[in-house]
């Protein structure tokens, strides 16, 4: 790996705002967006359509699928992209498997079935899930279909289920996506449903899409958003990546973006971006939100805000409800002194916030 120059936070700000599609709105179709190249999570439920609305003119448009994918969490993705996807974001080895779906919740034993563990999980949901079905359901019969070291006695509900993590990691290797208009977690199968997964490929190529889009990075941040660890990692770790110094740690990014870093574009105007948005998904959380204390506001152990990114940077956060006669209440606490252009902009942020909500108008109470 070569090595690079010095970067500051703000250039590496402005980067990630470029890269995340967050200095300028696309036109109607968000499937042209290049933060989908990871996927656009889906936590709490809507607030993925709330984070396509802070880039594109159409939010609620395009072809996208929802789909637990890394991490098992639910994502958006372009249907094209979920068959090398599923190959991307499966384990690389036995110990990769064991690490991706770690819990106290089940025994040794289990985590030593490593691979086995996901081939069994995904080719129980290929068995249950032929129609519609709720989650609730699928979890039962799965359970029901894996070793029994991967599931645990439920107390509350006096059954046996199958960890929680593994079952949704192994969701796309079992071909099935979730229906993102449901009222509650109902699994469908894929159509086309792609095969069963067999040695992971492609994974490199998802690490790069990591470090192109949240980058400059490293091999921990990596890890961690994909919930695995270094040493997994290690033998598919790209080559030919360029090291930067950010406020002093070294980290990558691939060589073809390293002049957009060195010279990104100012960014101008306001976000008001959801919890779970991609921007937010980069593990270098002290970059993002060097102060303490701030960063305890964004990241809470419960609840999460939304966060105000102001001119490429964060700013403060928010909080929203649906009230009456079809508004949207949008509370923003700043960070910093607001001008009247902000405040006006604010305003109509908000208002594409209420529109992807089915609400009619939004009013911001600072």
């Amino acid at each position: 790996m070569s090595s690079g120059p010095a970067i500051g936070r703000a250039q590496v700000m402005r980067y990630r705002s470029v890269m995340n599609g967050l200095h300028e709105r696309l036109g109607s179709d968000p499937a042209g967006l290049g933060v989908l190249d990871l996927g656009v999570p889906n936590v709490p439920a809507g607030t993925a359509r709330q984070a396509l609305a802070a880039r594109c003119t159409d939010p609620l448009g395009g072809d996208l699928t929802l789909a637990w994918t890394t991490r098992g969490a639910p994502h958006l993705h372009r249907p094209a992209d979920l068959p090398a996807l599923a190959q991307a974001l499966w384990p690389l080895s036995e110990a990769d498997a064991a690490a991706r779906f770690a819990t106290g919740q089940l025994p040794k034993a289990a985590f030593e079935l490593g691979l086995e563990a996901f081939r069994a999980t995904a080719a129980a949901l290929r068995e249950v899930v032929r129609a519609p079905t709720a989650k609730g359901d699928v979890s039962r019969a799965v359970s029901d279909r894996v070793p029994k070291e991967l599931t645990y006695d439920c107390k509350p509900c006096g059954a046996r289920h199958i960890s929680g993590g593994l079952f949704q990691q192994a969701g796309l290797g079992g071909g099935v996506r979730l229906d993102e208009d449901a009222a509650k977690t109902v699994l469908a199968p894929l159509d086309p449903r792609p095969p069963l997964p067999g040695p992971a490929s492609g994974t490199a190529g998802f690490v790069r899409a990591y470090l192109r889009i949240l980058g400059p990075a490293t091999p921990g941040d990596v890890a961690k958003y994909l919930g695995t660890t270094v040493t997994a990692l290690k033998p598919i770790w790209p080559s030919d990546l360029v090291a930067v110094s950010v406020d002093g740690r070294t980290a990558w990014l691939p060589p073809e973006n390293l002049d957009a870093l060195l010279d990104p574009p100012p960014v101008r105007g306001v976000r008001l971006l959801p919890p779970s948005d991609p921007f937010l998904q980069a593990r270098d959380r002290t970059v993002l939100v060097p102060d303490k204390a701030q960063a305890k506001e964004v990241w809470r152990i419960l609840g999460n805000p939304g966060v105000l990114l102001l001119d490429g940077d964060i700013a403060g956060t928010w909080r929203a409800r649906a009230a009456a006669r079809k508004r949207l209440d949008v509370t923003v606490t700043p960070w910093v002194p607001l001008t009247a252009a902000t405040r006006t902009a604010l305003e109509e942020e908000s208002n594409g916030l209420a529109a992807v909500r089915g609400l009619e108008s939004a009013a911001v109470h600072l």
